[in-house]
């Protein structure tokens, strides 16, 4: 039996036994954001820019009710739309966003929302990380073998990415790039969600919470390694850890 890597290790032998743990630490991990059609995803993954997925819920519970077609969208002012999202935040751009984008799929997709990540990313608003995750999760077949597919990366994917030593990147495209690099094509879509799940759960911003983390003993940000402290060990996988506190 080999012996398991280290965090001093290199992250390409580091890579699958993190995954594999938070894979199982997160199982079921998906997107908080909720939709029922192609179009509500991609409007409710432009709100959730600098917007939690909780508030955007929120919104979007009256305002999938009110809007139901790209062609509603269009038919009130920009000014009415702005003020049904007002509490995303930067709902000005936000809705600008959402009108060019549902225009374009009206005059040159027929009203439906584009499959391809070539044609999602010609949509106003609409960046790689948008267009992975909207074509991961409604398109999930033309995704597995659509040739520009990639990773998407939030604030979370972004900061663990970091930490983890997977990427030293800070530009988004470039750390899509280091995780495709570095995993199989098939853990593109599922990494983004368990880190993100890591992310809100334990290794926060602020102040990761170190002694409840499962991969501690592989990550090279660990707080508890940097300050030598012994009895502040995470807990191995078996072993029973403190409750996780969502925020």
């Amino acid at each position: 039996m080999s012996a398991r890597p280290a965090r001093e290790a290199p992250r390409e032998d580091r890579a699958p036994e993190i995954l594999r743990l938070l894979k199982r630490e997160y199982r079921g991990a998906t997107m908080a954001l909720r939709y029922s059609s192609p179009l509500e995803c991609l409007v409710a993954v432009i709100l959730s820019a600098q917007c939690t997925d909780a508030r955007v819920n929120e919104v979007t519970r009256g305002l999938f009710q009110k809007y139901r077609s790209a062609e509603d969208y269009l038919a009130v002012p920009e000014s009415e739309l702005a003020a049904d999202i007002r509490p995303t935040g930067f709902f000005n751009q936000k809705a600008k966003s959402i009108r060019g984008t549902c225009r374009m799929i009206v005059e040159e997709y027929g009203g439906r929302v584009p499959d391809t990540m070539a044609d999602l990313i010609r949509l106003p608003g609409v960046a790689r990380k948008t267009a992975n995750i909207v074509q991961g999760n409604v398109y999930p077949e033309k995704a597995a073998r659509d040739p520009d597919k990639g990773v998407a990366v939030d604030t979370h994917v972004k900061r663990l990415s970091n930490r983890l030593g997977f990427s030293a990147e800070s530009d988004p495209s470039k750390i899509e790039r280091d995780l495709m690099d570095l995993l199989p094509r098939k853990e593109w879509f599922p990494i983004t969600y368990v880190l993100i799940e890591h992310g809100r759960a334990v290794c926060k911003a602020p102040k990761p919470r170190c002694e409840e983390c499962v991969v501690e003993r592989l990550c090279p940000a660990s707080r508890l390694a940097a300050s030598g402290d012994p009895g502040g060990r995470a807990a191995t996988p078996g072993e029973a850890r403190p409750r996780r506190r969502r925020a």
